[in-house]
Parts: structure tokens; sequence; C-alpha cells
């Protein structure tokens, strides 16, 4: 197998990097396993024959020989806070493409403003929020759109029938928050607001058959950051199901299990996009099975159109900007499947 399929998977034996490895295999790409602990990297590689490289984000010089000879990168390693900027460095210097699943607000809006000019002078390509999160409103926003050039509001609701968080998820969100104190952000007006009030509670009128549901308004997620990155909408907001808001606060929530041999969880979800012009209003709709895992078609799916040369721009650009929508949601089946209302 070439370079041409080796990919370099920083954060490999975390919950949803072991995820993305196992669909780099299962699409043909050879996943080269990397992270700062060696012991996790060799338990992981058991059996496959697959190559390990200890690095660590506080070590150029270890990421550089991660690297090495990979036709790109996927970072799965959180707090991304912490490894965005080292991973996307070393990705600059090999002069390979950089994808990550980070669903950290802050560290997606450092991604955009600290290496969009350079990135765009390299001619790199850098896909920030490949994930559930991120990616998926954003390419459902994109396709919803159509032949809009703009959109009056961007609205995203998720109807997620659990939210069990995992470690990972807890600790980018302590990340997140330390980072903003006591505020919350909120997108409007073309610009980003700090709010120090509640966000508001509100019923969202999901598809049938899921229905009207109490949500949390506001409940920004890193779709907000990805939509306005490239879409005129000057007002983007995003929903969470009250239920799954406070599943993933409470500190007693378990981390997810398995429900089948692939080690997906039970949890199901709907994603709702909505875009608005005047009192005209049009639709995406996803459903799935399991947050976590089905990031890993979404950030391979992208990975194999980089790749390929199947993109649409150069620098830092989300999901919905530097690939077809409706060519990739479609290609996401059966993992994801997608309702268009236009």
């Amino acid at each position: 197998m070439g370079a041409s399929r080796t990919a370099a998977v920083f954060g490999a034996y975390g919950h949803t990097g072991r995820f993305v490895v196992a669909e780099l295999l299962k699409r043909g790409f050879v996943p080269v396993l990397c992270g700062r602990d060696a012991h996790k990297l060799k338990t992981l590689a058991r059996g496959t024959g697959l190559d390990v490289r200890v690095a660590s984000a506080d070590n150029a010089a270890s990421l550089d020989d991660a690297l090495a000879g990979t036709a790109a990168v996927i970072n799965c390693a959180g707090p991304f806070a912490s490894t965005t900027a080292p991973v996307i460095e070393a990705a600059l210097r090999a002069r390979i493409p950089y994808l990550d699943v980070a669903a950290e607000i802050e560290a997606n809006l450092d991604t955009f403003a600290d290496f969009a000019g350079r990135a765009r002078e390299a001619g790199a390509v850098i896909v920030p929020a490949m994930a559930f999160f991120g990616g998926l409103g954003d390419l459902l926003a994109t396709a919803a759109m159509g032949d809009w050039t703009r959109a009056d509001s961007a609205h995203i609701a998720y109807a997620l029938s659990s939210w069990h968080p995992t470690a990972g998820t807890r600790l980018s969100g302590a990340v997140s928050r330390k980072r903003r104190g006591n505020c919350r952000l909120r997108y409007t007006g073309g610009r980003w607001e700090h709010r120090t009030d509640a966000p508001p509670t509100l019923q969202w009128p999901f598809p049938e058959p899921t229905g009207p549901r109490p949500v949390v308004g506001e409940f920004t997620m890193a779709d907000v950051v990805t939509v306005p990155s490239h879409l005129s909408i000057p007002d983007v907001t995003t929903y969470m199901t009250a239920d799954a808001a406070r599943d993933v606060t409470s500190p007693d929530t378990p981390a997810p299990a398995a429900a089948d041999e692939s080690g997906r969880s039970g949890q199901t979800f709907l994603v709702d996009a909505v875009v608005r012009s005047g009192d005209t209003e049009r639709r995406a709709v996803a459903r799935g099975q399991d947050i976590y895992a089905v990031t890993a078609p979404l950030v391979v799916e992208a990975l194999d159109r980089v790749l390929t040369g199947r993109t649409r721009t150069v620098g830092v650009a989300s999901a919905g900007a530097m690939f077809d929508a409706l060519g990739f949601l479609r290609a996401l089946a059966p993992h994801i499947t997608v309702e268009l209302h236009l």
C-alpha cells in the first residue's frame, strides 16, 4: 500500500480515535497510530501490524517523526486547545493535509484566526471540526441553502436520545469553560457575543416521529463557528434537547457503553438544520446512531475526498466550504440518512 493511503491518527487510542482507526481500515487506508501513551498505542496495535509512533503535542520533533511518510493527519486528541496548533504546525512542515474532530469552539475559532492566511499561501488543506458537531451541521446547513447566496438565519437543533460523555468530552468542556469564564457564546448580527444570562428554553418542532421536544436554546456548538465561516448568515443558533443537555453536564452520567460488536452505543440522534430567508424556510434532516462513532465516517470520507482532489478550496475551510455538501451527505449512507425539504 502506497504512502497516498497512509494516514496518521493522533490520539488513536481515544474513544473516537478507535472508531476512526477502524473506519480507515475498513476503507482501505493504512492508519499510523500516534499519541503520547506508548502502552495504549501498543495495546491498540496488537495483532494488527500497524505502525506505532509515540508523539506529544509539546514535542515538535516527535510530531515530525510521527507524520513522516504519511499522506495526511487526523487529530483526534483533545483537549484541542492544547493539540490543534502544534499538530497543524507539524502538518504544515510535512506539507500534508490536516483534519480534526474538534468540537471545542475556542479551538475552532483559533484555527480559522491563526492559520487561514498561512495555509492559503501554502496551498495547504486544513479542515477543522470534521465531526458530528461542526462538520455534520455545516454540511446540512450548506445543503439546505441550495442556490441561496445568503439567508437571514440558520438554526441547527439536536435531538439526542441521551448524551453519555466520554472522558475527552468532559475534559474539553472543562477547558472551554475555563477559557470563557462565566460567559456563554452566541453568534448574532454577524458577530460573537459573550453572555452571562441563562440560555433560553423552548420547544423545537422536530420532524416526526420525534416531534416537538423541549430544548435549550443558544446551546452553542462548533456549528456556530463553521457555518458563518463561509455562508452569509448573520444569525446562527444551535439547540440541544433538554434531557441530553442535562446528561452531558451531570457529573453522574456514565460514559457511553457499547451496544454492538462495532462498539457503538445505543444512542440515536436527529439533527434538524433550518435556514430562513424572510418568510421562506429550507430544511435538511439527518438521522443516525452514536454521535461519537458517526464521526469516523464523516472524517474518513473527508480524508478520502481531500486525497483524491475532490475539494473546492485551499486553506482553512469547514466541511461545507471544502466539499460538495449534498454529494458528501449522500456518501454517508448507511451511517447517516438525510432528508432535504427545499
